[in-house]
This record gives structure tokens, C-alpha cells and sequence, in this order.
């Protein structure tokens, strides 16, 4: 590796917006996210399925699907 080109690689804290924190490791000191593996609905199992104008249905009804 050539010498004084690389940032310095260093214990980043990881901060989300739902109030999660972390520690890694990275070139920043501290990192700022909006969403975090503690608060996204796919890890949570909060997950919901938004029906906006009847869409579920229609496809349902053109492909002839039963619930």
C-alpha cells in the first residue's frame, strides 16, 4: 500500500434515528442513518402491505386468484 493516501480507519459510532446506536469500524467518527436493522419493518416482522386504490384486488381479479 502506498504510504499517507489511505484515511485513517477508525471505531465509528452508528447512529439512527429511532434512538439505536452501534459501534464499527470506519473512516467517519460518527455515522448518522435514518433506518437501522432495530427499526426496519423486513427485521422486525413489522412489515405492512399497503393497498392504495384497490390494486391487490384488481390484479387478483385479472389473474383470477383466490385468497
Amino acid at each position: 500500500m502506498k504510504e499517507k493516501i489511505h484515511p485513517k480507519y477508525v471505531m465509528s459510532t452508528v447512529k439512527c434515528a429511532c434512538g439505536n446506536l452501534f459501534e464499527t469500524m470506519s473512516n467517519m467518527a460518527e455515522i448518522k442513518v435514518a433506518i437501522c436493522s432495530n427499526c426496519h419493518p423486513f427485521f422486525t416482522g413489522k412489515q405492512k402491505l399497503i393497498d392504495t386504490a384497490g390494486r391487490i384486488e384488481k390484479f387478483k381479479k385479472k389473474y383470477d386468484l383466490k385468497k
